[in-house]
């Protein structure tokens, strides 16, 4: 008896092509993370990672997107040196900066779901600067949410000097983040057209 496999799809396209997307961002978050300087003013580094949230979010919606982001901390928690400076391992995830590593996924998603408007991605064309400006602000928001009680829950902060140190010293340097994605996600546009 014969078995023919010639028609057997183990893997679709569209879901091999999803998985090389995300992986393809996990990456660029990964390299963003080796731009990153140390902040006299917080514990915490200046890094590009949430841009690349942001930009996971936008370009892959909110399950790829979270997905990538998903992808990236199992990299970094197996060893790939793709936390800040080249850091890597599970140490990092539950260190003085674990929360923020910890919120890319969930943030990746919700950035992603608020500028699709669900879990069907739409053509970035139809997405306003307004709407990607709220979705990058929300995905702050979880960021530094989580970020701010990884900090007080691991060191000797108050709450206060957390959220100070921990997020409201970055608000400028995310302001520039969210520029700079919205001047990728349409520089992309005008490029595919």
């Amino acid at each position: 008896m014969a078995t023919n496999t010639e028609s057997v799809d183990l893997v679709g396209d569209e879901a091999a092509t999803n998985l090389a997307r995300a992986a393809l961002f996990a990456a660029l978050v990964g390299a963003f993370a080796y731009v990153s300087f140390p902040f006299p003013v917080s514990p915490a580094p200046v890094t590009l990672q949430v841009l690349g949230v942001f930009l996971a979010g936008i370009f892959l919606g909110p399950v790829w997107g979270a997905a990538a982001l998903v992808l990236y901390l199992a990299a970094g928690a197996l060893g790939a040196p793709v936390f800040s400076g080249g850091a890597a391992g599970f140490g990092e995830l539950v260190g003085a900066t674990g929360g923020y590593l910890w919120s890319y996924p969930l943030a990746a998603g919700l950035v992603g779901a608020i500028a699709h408007r669900g879990a069907a991605l739409r053509d970035l064309d139809a997405v306003s600067a307004p709407l990607l400006v709220a979705a990058m602000t929300a995905g702050t928001v979880v960021v530094y949410a989580m970020g701010v009680a990884g900090l007080y829950l691991t060191l000797d902060l108050t709450l206060a000097e957390s959220v100070i140190q921990g997020a409201v010293v970055f608000l400028p340097a995310e302001g520039a983040k969210m520029a700079a994605a919205i001047g990728i996600v349409r520089s992309d546009a005008i490029a595919a057209r």
